[in-house]
């Protein structure tokens, strides 16, 4: 695709999402497409794959549409501050990203818990079975 944009089939491919995926984040204002073609196509930058990845990662750790838009906000706004934005402003923008880091720290945290007692049941019911079947 010329100018560096991509088709949404790309995008999917690169994302790991799927198409109807990517629409539905159009859909709540995530992530929308920065052009169109001639035939209407939906065109992506660079850019716009970078905030589908975020979108993508914030998922799984149980963030809602509008954390994502919150985070997004946030971000998008300090990327275009340009050192223009107050200080002031740029300190709650900053804190804000700290509160998602922080929580995505605990998120993670407490899926590795999970993921260790699950791993402990799967090992439980292995050792029943290895015992259950052995003469």
């Amino acid at each position: 695709m010329s100018g560096g944009h991509m088709q949404i089939g790309e995008v999917a491919a690169r994302t790991e999402l799927s198409l109807r995926t990517i629409r539905h984040y159009e859909e709540t204002g995530l992530v929308v497409p920065s052009a169109r073609s001639q035939g209407g196509f939906r065109l992506y930058t660079e850019a716009d794959v970078a905030r589908l990845m975020v979108v993508r990662r914030m998922k799984p750790l149980g963030f809602t549409l509008d954390e994502m838009r919150d985070l997004l906000e946030a971000t998008d706004r300090l990327d275009r501050g340009d050192g223009a934005l107050p200080a002031e402003e740029r300190e709650q923008l900053l804190e804000r990203v700290r509160d998602f880091e922080r929580a995505a720290r605990q998120r993670v945290a407490d899926l590795r818990t999970q993921l260790a007692r699950a791993e402990e049941f799967a090992a439980t019911l292995a050792a029943r079975l290895e015992s259950a079947t052995t003469p």
